[in-house]
Protein backbone atom coordinates (compact mmCIF):
# COMPACT_ATOMS: atom_id res chain seq x y z
CA UNK A 1 0.00 0.00 0.00
CA UNK A 2 1.39 3.25 -0.65
CA UNK A 3 2.37 5.87 2.33
CA UNK A 4 0.78 8.75 0.39
CA UNK A 5 4.29 9.97 -0.49
CA UNK A 6 6.11 11.00 2.76
CA UNK A 7 8.10 9.20 5.58
CA UNK A 8 7.35 9.35 9.19
CA UNK A 9 7.89 12.96 10.06
CA UNK A 10 6.34 14.00 7.12
CA UNK A 11 8.65 16.13 6.07
CA UNK A 12 10.46 14.14 3.08
CA UNK A 13 9.00 11.78 0.10
CA UNK A 14 9.25 8.49 0.50
CA UNK A 15 11.23 7.43 -2.93
CA UNK A 16 11.39 3.59 -3.65
CA UNK A 17 13.92 2.24 -5.53
CA UNK A 18 15.56 -1.05 -7.07
CA UNK A 19 18.18 -2.23 -8.92
CA UNK A 20 17.15 -4.62 -11.64
CA UNK A 21 20.11 -5.62 -13.33
CA UNK A 22 19.73 -6.50 -17.01
CA UNK A 23 16.76 -5.34 -19.07
CA UNK A 24 15.52 -4.80 -22.80
CA UNK A 25 14.65 -1.09 -23.36
CA UNK A 26 10.90 -2.38 -24.32
CA UNK A 27 10.49 -3.80 -21.13
CA UNK A 28 11.92 -0.90 -18.99
CA UNK A 29 10.05 1.54 -20.89
CA UNK A 30 6.45 -0.25 -20.14
CA UNK A 31 7.81 -0.40 -16.32
CA UNK A 32 8.12 3.08 -16.58
CA UNK A 33 4.60 3.96 -17.95
CA UNK A 34 3.11 1.37 -15.63
CA UNK A 35 5.03 3.01 -12.20
CA UNK A 36 3.88 6.60 -14.12
CA UNK A 37 0.70 5.06 -13.87
CA UNK A 38 0.30 3.90 -10.40
CA UNK A 39 1.91 7.32 -9.10
CA UNK A 40 -0.50 9.36 -10.75
CA UNK A 41 -3.40 7.17 -9.50
CA UNK A 42 -1.68 7.44 -6.30
CA UNK A 43 -1.57 3.76 -5.88
CA UNK A 44 2.39 3.68 -5.58
CA UNK A 45 4.93 6.11 -4.53
CA UNK A 46 7.96 7.84 -6.07
CA UNK A 47 10.32 5.16 -7.85
CA UNK A 48 13.80 5.45 -8.99
CA UNK A 49 14.77 2.58 -10.99
CA UNK A 50 18.77 1.64 -11.58
CA UNK A 51 19.26 -1.27 -14.31
CA UNK A 52 21.39 -1.83 -17.46
CA UNK A 53 20.25 -2.77 -20.66
CA UNK A 54 21.14 -4.91 -23.97
CA UNK A 55 22.99 -3.34 -26.63
CA UNK A 56 20.54 -0.94 -27.86
CA UNK A 57 20.60 2.44 -29.65
CA UNK A 58 17.42 5.10 -28.79
CA UNK A 59 16.36 7.94 -30.48
CA UNK A 60 15.21 10.82 -28.54
CA UNK A 61 12.25 13.56 -29.98
CA UNK A 62 15.39 15.27 -31.58
CA UNK A 63 17.08 12.55 -33.36
CA UNK A 64 18.04 11.90 -37.50
CA UNK A 65 18.06 8.71 -38.17
CA UNK A 66 20.71 9.10 -40.44
CA UNK A 67 23.21 9.82 -37.05
CA UNK A 68 22.55 6.41 -36.71
CA UNK A 69 26.42 5.45 -38.93
CA UNK A 70 26.70 1.82 -38.63
CA UNK A 71 25.06 -0.48 -41.20
CA UNK A 72 22.86 -3.53 -40.69
CA UNK A 73 25.52 -5.77 -41.13
CA UNK A 74 27.65 -4.16 -38.61
CA UNK A 75 24.53 -3.82 -36.32
CA UNK A 76 23.36 -7.40 -36.18
CA UNK A 77 27.56 -8.77 -36.05
CA UNK A 78 27.32 -6.70 -32.64
CA UNK A 79 23.74 -7.55 -31.27
CA UNK A 80 22.74 -3.94 -31.28
CA UNK A 81 18.90 -3.10 -31.51
CA UNK A 82 17.62 -0.26 -32.30
CA UNK A 83 14.57 1.86 -30.08
CA UNK A 84 12.50 5.02 -30.61
CA UNK A 85 12.04 6.99 -27.22
CA UNK A 86 9.89 9.95 -26.25
CA UNK A 87 12.22 11.54 -24.53
CA UNK A 88 14.29 14.32 -25.32
CA UNK A 89 17.48 14.67 -27.12
CA UNK A 90 19.19 12.73 -30.25
CA UNK A 91 20.89 9.47 -30.46
CA UNK A 92 22.21 7.46 -27.77
CA UNK A 93 23.35 4.05 -26.91
CA UNK A 94 22.96 2.29 -23.80
CA UNK A 95 24.56 -1.34 -23.20
CA UNK A 96 26.54 -3.58 -20.60
CA UNK A 97 28.16 -1.58 -18.00
CA UNK A 98 26.40 1.26 -18.08
CA UNK A 99 24.06 2.45 -14.89
CA UNK A 100 20.83 3.97 -16.41
CA UNK A 101 18.76 5.40 -13.85
CA UNK A 102 14.74 5.95 -14.44
CA UNK A 103 13.10 8.31 -11.93
CA UNK A 104 9.32 8.56 -11.46
CA UNK A 105 8.82 11.35 -9.70
CA UNK A 106 6.14 14.05 -9.14
CA UNK A 107 7.76 17.41 -9.81
CA UNK A 108 4.66 18.97 -8.58
CA UNK A 109 3.97 21.10 -6.57
CA UNK A 110 7.54 22.23 -5.73
CA UNK A 111 9.93 21.57 -8.49
CA UNK A 112 7.79 22.61 -11.40
CA UNK A 113 11.05 23.98 -13.35
CA UNK A 114 12.02 21.65 -16.30
CA UNK A 115 15.56 23.19 -16.25
CA UNK A 116 16.04 23.00 -12.46
CA UNK A 117 15.08 19.37 -12.61
CA UNK A 118 17.73 18.89 -15.23
CA UNK A 119 20.27 20.66 -13.64
CA UNK A 120 19.46 18.53 -10.16
CA UNK A 121 20.00 15.25 -12.18
CA UNK A 122 23.05 16.39 -13.05
CA UNK A 123 24.05 17.11 -9.69
CA UNK A 124 22.85 13.86 -9.11
CA UNK A 125 25.55 12.32 -11.24
CA UNK A 126 28.43 15.13 -10.47
CA UNK A 127 27.94 14.00 -6.72
CA UNK A 128 28.20 10.18 -7.52
CA UNK A 129 30.97 10.39 -9.79
CA UNK A 130 32.97 11.98 -6.83
CA UNK A 131 32.45 9.27 -4.68
CA UNK A 132 34.78 7.44 -6.95
CA UNK A 133 37.36 10.32 -7.06
CA UNK A 134 36.06 12.39 -9.98
CA UNK A 135 35.78 15.64 -10.33
CA UNK A 136 32.69 16.02 -13.25
CA UNK A 137 31.27 19.36 -14.15
CA UNK A 138 27.72 19.97 -15.82
CA UNK A 139 27.01 21.55 -18.67
CA UNK A 140 23.89 22.94 -19.38
CA UNK A 141 23.33 24.19 -23.20
CA UNK A 142 22.96 21.92 -26.17
CA UNK A 143 24.07 20.26 -27.60
CA UNK A 144 26.41 19.19 -24.68
CA UNK A 145 23.76 18.66 -21.87
CA UNK A 146 25.45 16.15 -20.13
CA UNK A 147 28.01 15.34 -17.71
CA UNK A 148 31.49 15.53 -18.47
CA UNK A 149 35.55 14.76 -17.09
CA UNK A 150 38.57 16.40 -18.53
CA UNK A 151 36.77 16.94 -21.37
CA UNK A 152 35.13 13.98 -22.26
CA UNK A 153 31.26 13.13 -21.57
CA UNK A 154 30.31 10.32 -19.16
CA UNK A 155 27.14 10.32 -18.57
CA UNK A 156 24.23 11.63 -20.70
CA UNK A 157 20.26 12.76 -20.17
CA UNK A 158 16.92 13.02 -21.38
CA UNK A 159 13.58 12.90 -20.12
CA UNK A 160 10.08 13.39 -20.71
CA UNK A 161 7.87 14.94 -17.90
CA UNK A 162 3.62 14.21 -18.65
CA UNK A 163 2.09 16.36 -15.95
CA UNK A 164 4.59 17.07 -14.09
CA UNK A 165 5.14 13.47 -13.65
CA UNK A 166 8.60 12.16 -14.82
CA UNK A 167 9.96 9.16 -17.49
CA UNK A 168 13.34 8.76 -18.74
CA UNK A 169 16.37 10.06 -17.55
CA UNK A 170 20.13 9.29 -17.31
CA UNK A 171 22.59 6.55 -18.70
CA UNK A 172 26.40 6.99 -16.58
CA UNK A 173 28.92 4.88 -17.89
CA UNK A 174 31.14 2.63 -15.79
CA UNK A 175 32.53 -0.08 -17.96
CA UNK A 176 30.98 0.48 -20.72
CA UNK A 177 32.68 -0.55 -23.61
CA UNK A 178 32.54 2.76 -25.59
CA UNK A 179 33.82 1.01 -29.40
CA UNK A 180 29.95 1.03 -29.16
CA UNK A 181 29.55 5.01 -29.66
CA UNK A 182 31.75 5.17 -32.71
CA UNK A 183 27.91 3.28 -34.85
CA UNK A 184 26.54 7.25 -33.79
CA UNK A 185 26.73 10.48 -33.72
CA UNK A 186 26.30 10.72 -30.19
CA UNK A 187 23.96 13.15 -29.11
CA UNK A 188 24.44 15.23 -32.47
CA UNK A 189 27.98 15.96 -31.85
CA UNK A 190 30.16 14.27 -34.45
CA UNK A 191 33.33 14.80 -32.11
CA UNK A 192 32.83 14.00 -28.84
CA UNK A 193 34.84 12.08 -26.79
CA UNK A 194 32.66 9.14 -24.63
CA UNK A 195 34.55 8.21 -21.21
CA UNK A 196 33.24 5.87 -18.57
CA UNK A 197 34.71 5.52 -14.87
CA UNK A 198 36.36 2.46 -15.80
CA UNK A 199 38.53 4.76 -18.49
CA UNK A 200 39.00 7.59 -16.85
CA UNK A 201 40.51 5.86 -13.28
CA UNK A 202 41.82 2.80 -14.86
CA UNK A 203 39.46 0.57 -12.79
CA UNK A 204 35.53 -0.06 -12.71
CA UNK A 205 33.55 -0.27 -9.29
CA UNK A 206 30.53 -2.62 -9.76
CA UNK A 207 27.78 -1.20 -10.96
CA UNK A 208 25.44 -1.81 -7.78
CA UNK A 209 28.28 0.11 -6.15
CA UNK A 210 27.64 2.64 -8.35
CA UNK A 211 23.64 1.96 -8.25
CA UNK A 212 23.88 2.91 -4.25
CA UNK A 213 26.18 5.74 -4.57
CA UNK A 214 23.74 7.08 -7.20
CA UNK A 215 20.45 6.11 -4.84
CA UNK A 216 22.03 8.14 -2.02
CA UNK A 217 22.65 11.59 -4.05
CA UNK A 218 19.98 11.61 -5.98
CA UNK A 219 17.64 11.30 -2.73
CA UNK A 220 20.15 14.01 -1.06
CA UNK A 221 19.71 16.53 -3.92
CA UNK A 222 15.87 16.05 -3.83
CA UNK A 223 15.10 15.68 -0.52
CA UNK A 224 13.54 11.84 -0.52
CA UNK A 225 13.74 9.16 2.12
CA UNK A 226 14.71 6.39 0.34
CA UNK A 227 13.36 2.97 0.77
CA UNK A 228 14.30 -0.22 -1.11
CA UNK A 229 11.85 -2.46 -3.05
CA UNK A 230 12.51 -5.71 -3.98
CA UNK A 231 12.15 -6.40 -8.21
CA UNK A 232 9.02 -8.88 -7.93
CA UNK A 233 6.95 -6.14 -6.40
CA UNK A 234 7.29 -3.68 -9.40
CA UNK A 235 5.66 -5.14 -12.50
CA UNK A 236 7.85 -7.88 -14.08
CA UNK A 237 9.86 -6.75 -17.44
CA UNK A 238 9.13 -9.30 -19.91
Amino acid sequence: MATHGVDSDQTRRVLRWTYLGRVAYQSALELQIDSREQLRQGRADERLILLQHPHTYTLGRSADRGEILAGSEWLAARGVTIAESDRGGQVTYHGPGQLVGYPIINLDPDRRDIRRYMHDLQEVLVRTLAVFGLAAEARHEQPEIGVWCAGRKVASLGVHISRWITTHGFALNVATDLSYFSGIVPCGMPRVEMASIESLTGSAPEIEHVALACVECFCDVFDRQPQPIRPEELASPT
